[in-house]
């Protein structure tokens, strides 16, 4: 016979099932007070550096690469400032020289007229003015404040596992691209370094070109940025050359030999370049303090016979790689350690090549790489914010 009603379930029960069934609710909360004394045990050993142990590390690259930008536009101030004293020191010197000359030129003579006398006194007295003027030389040095915006680095409690396509922001503006321009492009995240034919051509946040040179070089297979050396580096179809984004100057790497290249990358140390061949190869270069040949990947470490590289991005230590099988017209993305290229993953996406189509891959912010195709005729333009991870 049932002797009251359960407000939670609304069941009738007897006295000695309404016990019964007290006692067991009773263990749950026995079993969730335990719990909760376990979860707050956790949250007591929660190593916090370990949590944004890899965040810092990236704070911490920014830092860095922010150092060496400063340092590197110190050192081509101080280099500015000591040609300026040069060239005073130097127009002097070729002045005095002058008057060595006429020196010599008397004394082998063994015969001078009172108007040489006269020449020579003026012209020592200027030297010596002029001399007196350099030694108080002082330049004039204005400098002004380095400004740093909060939003130069931006902080956000995302999941390291999830790939949020969603997140990127909408498409704002169109780089109409030429016939005739080459795909490759490269940010150093502030700008983008884009081939429009016939020039390279620097375009800002907004889109828009700030800055452009003529390339008369040939075909363009790949950019990249290198924070080391404060520099673009565009591969040509045989040869590598360093873009200085200040000044839009041309310089090819005589250092590197010849090769049938296809795409390049860097680390903070190390210059890596794929060979366009069946069976590709990894070239590794050193970046500083001359761009220097280190070793050669070579097949079957990097690829099979049958596969050759298509496009390769460095990051956090990684290498990503864009791989085509010859016969099977199939491209696979794998990610592997850049010193021991030692296979982390594959990824084997539902792609057969078809068409004569540039596949490239980049890094998002949570350290996945993701696949990108290029067009052709333009390019979408998103934000130009840094997606190293």
């Amino acid at each position: 016979m049932s002797r009251s009603l359960c407000h939670c379930c609304q069941q009738n029960l007897c006295l000695q099932h309404f016990n019964e069934y007290n006692k067991l609710s009773i263990s749950h909360l026995n079993r969730f007070n335990n719990e909760t004394n376990i979860l707050d045990d956790r949250l007591k050993t929660l190593n916090i550096l370990k949590i944004i142990g890899n965040s810092r590390r990236k704070l911490e690259q920014w830092r860095e690469d922010c150092y060496t930008k400063i340092d590197l536009f110190f050192e081509q101030k101080c280099q500015e400032l000591d040609r300026l004293a040069n060239e005073k020191v130097h127009q002097q010197r070729e002045e005095l020289n002058r008057i060595q000359i006429k020196l010599t030129e008397l004394n082998n003579a063994q015969k001078t007229t009172h108007q040489d006398i006269d020449l020579l006194i003026s012209k020592m007295s200027q030297i010596r003015s002029s001399i007196m003027d350099l030694e108080e030389t002082c330049f004039k040095i204005t400098t002004h404040p380095l400004i740093l915006d909060d939003t130069f680095i931006d902080i956000k409690n995302t999941n390291d596992h999830e790939v949020n396509l969603s997140s990127l922001s909408h498409t704002y503006k169109a780089i109409h691209r030429p016939e005739g321009g080459f795909q490759s492009l490269a940010c150093d995240g502030q700008h983008l370094l884009i081939h429009q034919h016939p020039n390279l051509c620097l375009f800002d946040r907004d889109a828009n070109i700030i800055t452009q040179t003529l390339w008369s070089y040939g075909e363009i297979r790949d950019m990249c940025w290198s924070v080391t050396l404060g520099q673009f580096i565009v591969l040509g179809a045989n040869s590598i050359f360093c873009i200085n984004e200040n000044t839009m100057s041309i310089k090819e790497v005589d250092t590197i030999r010849e090769q049938n290249w296809i795409s390049c990358t860097c680390s903070e140390t190390v210059l890596f370049v794929a060979t366009n061949e069946c069976a590709s190869s990894i070239m590794e270069y050193i970046l500083f303090p001359v761009i220097e040949f280190v070793r050669e990947r070579k097949h079957p470490l990097v690829c099979k016979k049958d596969e050759f590289i298509v496009g390769v991005i460095y990051n956090n230590a990684n290498l990503a790689l864009m791989v085509m099988n010859m016969f099977k017209k199939s491209i696979h993305m794998e990610l592997r350690n850049a010193k021991t290229l030692e296979r982390i993953w594959l990824f084997q996406p539902d792609i057969v090549c078809t068409q004569k189509i540039t596949f490239r891959c980049c890094s998002l912010t949570c350290d996945h790489p993701s696949r990108q195709k290029f067009s052709k005729t333009r390019l979408n333009a998103k934000s130009f914010s840094t997606v190293s991870g």
